[in-house]
């Protein structure tokens, strides 16, 4: 059984930076499309970022792209998403999703979800 471990996020000012964490385990790390997307109130859900692990290939928003980066820790069995020029856009509940395999854009498609975190953004 896959699990996801989140940590990170929190309260910023516009213009400032947060990161967010996401550890696996239960499974092999080598070959899991890991990343994150998030859901403000009253908007549908978005994927923001997410990397297939077996080759680093990363995917981003057009929202977040040039602001945000994802990137693996292949010793940690982690991924970090690195959030800087932050909105006030940006705020929602940000949820570490997985699936093995290679990514894709449907949130239905990846069975293992983290706890949650909040990123709220003030202007």
């Amino acid at each position: 059984q896959v699990q996801l471990v989140e940590s990170g996020g929190g309260s910023v000012q516009a213009g400032g930076s947060l990161r967010l964490s996401c550890a696996a385990s239960g499974t092999t790390y080598s070959n899991l499309c890991m990343g994150w997307f998030r859901q403000a109130p009253g908007k549908e859900l978005e994927r923001v970022a997410t990397i297939w692990t077996r080759v680093g290939m990363p995917y981003y928003a057009d929202s977040v792209k040039g602001r945000f980066t994802i990137r693996q820790d292949n010793a940690e069995n982690t991924v970090y998403l690195e959030m800087n020029s932050l909105k006030p856009e940006d705020t929602a509940m940000y949820y570490c999703a997985a699936r093995r395999g290679s990514c894709v854009a449907d949130e239905a498609e990846f069975p293992h979800r983290g706890q949650g975190t909040q990123v709220t953004v003030s202007s």
